[in-house]
């Protein structure tokens, strides 16, 4: 089976950090002089420079229960999947009615029927298309939405599989949460979409790296690390300082078990495409696999372009990858996320 395409979406409106950390102390956390004081901070040392919002600013402010939130992440999120999908499959070469199954994942907003169906009729879908819509996962779900196409088109009848990420986390900041994961938060996540489709073998569409292997790896007793806090105020976020400590200890040793089972090691992967989940965790990845900087460049580069878009950003990095990269017949990549459970996801490329 093979990736062949991938292409995002983001929302039109754009800004630069500052513009975002102004408003923040001025507007959000006006009336709490503790926090507007630490907001610069916590915003600069995101690395953040820019990122899309799925509504202009003054709209935010409008906005007060979680059902208003929540309408207006499914109509943003159903006009950026439209506009992922259609674009994946053009650049494959494919058409709506060539899609056997869609694999959608969020973790930033709730919808019945989900934003895969809603997509049926808006493009065009067959009507026997098989949907797989996946909550929960967060920043890991673009790599494990991944690897269940791959199990699909391999193990199935299914030709041609969907993957559809979308997350608006500007939908779910907290305004009166003062923690610091909140604040962290706030000044971290974007908002954005992306698609992949994903072939089988017997497809005429040729073009891609093939997904070569795949690994998923549960940490126990990590719930904690991770999540939401769902309430009648909507998503509070679970973002503990245990993260990069997890990353750091446990990445090396499971792409070194999954890489020798496949029998290859780190000198065999000619390119590390790592979810970039922040400064810290970005950097834990890093020193893990003694990788340097210019390993992990791209996953930085979208960092600070538009920010942690938590299960679509992997996607983002694998899309510029593709675009800038030139890999040598038999090459590999590795493409790696984590995410609540706390889990993590390995999907080896061979090109």
């Amino acid at each position: 089976m093979r990736i062949a395409s991938v292409a995002s979406a983001l929302p039109v409106h754009r800004y630069e950090q500052s513009v975002l950390s102004a408003f923040a102390r001025d507007r959000v956390w006006n009336d709490q002089p503790e926090v507007a004081r630490r907001i610069e901070t916590f915003f600069q040392n995101t690395q953040v420079e820019t990122r899309h919002l799925a509504l202009p600013l003054e709209r935010y402010a409008e906005l007060q229960t979680f059902g208003q939130f929540n309408d207006e992440w499914i109509r943003v999120a159903t006009d950026l999947g439209a506009q992922a999908v259609s674009s994946a499959l053009a650049r494959a070469g494919l058409g709506p009615r060539d899609v056997d199954a869609i694999l959608f994942s969020t973790v930033t907003g709730v919808s019945s029927p989900s934003i895969d169906a809603r997509l049926v009729n808006r493009l065009g879908l067959r009507p026997d298309v098989k949907r797989m819509p996946l909550f929960g996962l967060g920043c890991v779900a673009g790599a494990s939405a991944l690897s269940r196409a791959a199990d699909l088109v391999s193990g199935t009848r299914v030709e041609t599989a969907v993957v559809l990420t979308i997350e608006l986390c500007s939908l779910t900041v907290q305004r009166g949460d003062r923690s610091v994961a909140n604040l962290i938060a706030s000044g971290l996540f974007g908002d954005g979409a992306a698609a992949a489709v994903v072939v089988a073998e017997r497809s005429r569409v040729k073009q891609g790296p093939r997904i070569a292997a795949t690994r998923s790896v549960f940490y126990p007793d990590t719930e904690h690390v991770m999540g939401w806090n769902v309430s009648e105020r909507g998503f509070g976020i679970v973002l503990s300082p245990e993260v990069p400590a997890v990353a750091r200890e446990n990445v090396g040793v499971d792409v070194d078990a999954f890489l020798e089972s496949e029998g290859l090691s780190r000198g065999d992967i000619s390119a590390w495409i790592c979810h970039p989940g922040g400064p810290k965790v970005l950097e834990a990845v890093r020193d893990a696999l003694a990788l340097q900087d210019r390993d992990v460049e791209i996953s930085w580069r979208s960092l600070a372009r538009v920010g942690n878009l938590s299960s679509a950003s992997v996607l983002f990095v694998l899309e510029q990858t593709l675009a800038d990269r030139t890999f040598a017949p038999g090459s590999h990549a590795l493409l790696m996320a984590m995410g609540p459970g706390f889990c993590s996801e390995l999907v080896l490329l061979r090109f």
